[in-house]
């Protein structure tokens, strides 16, 4: 007679039990208990995509090929959603996205700054030039 508890049947290869005992039979003593929450799950149904991944992407991509103004609202956008995908951690699948969009965002709002920096400078030194010669 053996000591396994029922559905577990008799130690075998690999692990040393038989495995798929059926459901709701729990395992031996010393095996890890399974979550009842599966992987990517937060008890409400499977992970998904953020609502907003997408739209912060394409903010992201426009700004850096269209125009840059759109870059700080990528920025701010991507900003709020990883805060929403790091407080709910399996719920949402896409935090490259999210990352993408946001960097994008970065680099065009530093892009901007510094096209707006070098137009100022352009400015003054064409008023200095200008307020010299005459």
């Amino acid at each position: 007679m053996s000591s396994n508890p029922p559905g577990w049947g008799t130690p075998g290869v690999g692990n040393g039990w038989q495995t798929n005992p059926g459901p709701g039979t729990p395992p031996p003593p010393g095996f890890p208990q399974t979550p009842s929450v599966g992987y990517g799950q937060q008890g409400i149904g499977f992970a998904r995509e953020h609502p907003d991944g997408t739209t912060v992407l394409i903010l992201g991509i426009l700004s850096l090929v269209v125009c840059q103004v759109l870059g700080p609202f990528a920025w701010i956008k991507g900003n709020s959603a990883l805060r929403e995908i790091d407080a709910n951690p399996g719920m949402y699948t896409n935090r490259g996205t999210v990352s993408a969009g946001r960097i994008c965002g970065i680099v065009a709002s530093a892009l901007m700054i510094l096209s707006l920096v070098f137009v100022v400078v352009i400015a003054i030194l064409i008023a200095v030039a200008g307020s010299s010669t005459t």
